[in-house]
């Protein structure tokens, strides 16, 4: 199955191979102590969130992670 913007953090971060690339691309999300108000949620949801771009997080970065897990699937 091929992640998309509707996969939940929650799915891409239960992948082992797929968070070194969460890290890569967006340093400090998948250990911030906030996360669990927002895995759950869809990675196109957390991206249209207005408070995504505190964090670092936009379409570009979050589609760029999708592309290389969808690589190694």
């Amino acid at each position: 199955m091929a992640y998309t913007m509707n996969t939940t953090l929650k799915e891409l971060l239960r992948d082992p191979n797929v968070r070194p690339l969460i890290d890569q691309y967006l340093p400090g999300v998948a250990d911030n102590p906030m996360l669990s108000m927002v895995e759950g949620m869809t990675l196109q949801a957390i991206v249209d969130n207005p408070m995504a771009g505190q964090f670092g997080i936009t379409e570009e970065k979050v589609q760029s992670i999708l592309d290389q897990a969808n690589k190694m699937s």
